[in-house]
């Protein structure tokens, strides 16, 4: 069986200069049974309503601005599968979450980029959800769980996000030895709850966590995380890095 993943992609420039995640994301896919298919939660997919991308052959979107020409010519032709959008719908309902079929949504780079860098021949059928932040950590748990049977046919369950993320304290100069302090706290708070299976803590992290508002001032970037957990088991850390100063680039596992 699969494990789920909570992934920081970073910044989009991940996709040309990969540094220490790129081989980390290259050894986990090696690691793991090539999946039938990936299901994607992107932090950069926020909506009100649960929805499900259903395209057959979902477009790379360059959701950004600001970046050099070659980030903006690379493509992502991964596959969507219908078929497995309507099951999910289908599934969804049955848990109590109504969610409805998008047959436009493209790639956003929470997507493409990581899997870029993972699955490079882009040959494996991808699923986007979106992220409804309006249920919080609990009712993405729930999103969560109700997926976590279909790791058992081989479909990896993705979370993509950022561990911390507060893009006006970033230093664009710093090196990787360079990190706040205030990041660092937040993040080993966060490897604490999750090792100890605190969902009590987890799920009022926002009041618990130290510098929890200052690395997220707004969450969309943690939230992946809790349905990748609650897709998945035991917690394990598969690769923990910083960079830009206070952007945590941890990959963690749910098996």
């Amino acid at each position: 069986m699969l494990p789920s993943l909570y992934i920081s992609h970073g910044s989009p420039m991940l996709a040309l200069e990969p540094g220490d995640s790129g081989p980390a994301l290259k050894r986990l896919a090696a690691e793991l049974v090539k999946p039938t298919a990936i299901i994607v939660v992107s932090a950069h997919w926020e909506s009100t309503d649960l929805r499900v991308a259903s395209h057959r052959a979902p477009e790379t979107w360059h959701d950004f601005g600001g970046f050099p020409p070659e980030l903006f010519a690379m493509k992502y032709p991964a596959p969507g599968d219908p078929a497995l959008a309507a099951r999910i719908v289908q599934l969804l309902a049955k848990h109590g979450l109504p969610a409805q079929l998008d047959a436009h949504r493209p790639f956003d780079h929470g997507a493409w980029v990581p899997l870029s860098l993972m699955y490079p021949a882009a040959d494996i059928p991808v699923v986007q959800i979106s992220l409804p932040t309006r249920i919080g950590p609990v009712g993405l748990s729930e999103l969560g769980q109700a997926l976590a049977d279909l790791r058992s046919e081989d479909i990896l369950i993705i979370g993509s996000g950022s561990i911390t993320h507060n893009l006006r304290e970033l230093d664009w100069q710093a090196g990787p030895e360079s990190v706040e302090p205030w990041a660092k706290a937040f993040r080993g708070w966060m490897i604490e709850k999750l090792a100890a299976g605190d969902e009590d803590a987890l799920f009022q992290y926002r009041q618990q966590a130290p510098y929890a508002v200052k690395n997220h001032p707004s969450d969309e970037h943690l939230l992946p995380l809790y349905v990748a957990r609650g897709a998945g088991g035991r917690f394990s850390i598969a690769h923990q890095g910083w960079t830009l100063g206070a952007l945590g680039m941890d990959i963690y596992r749910f098996d």
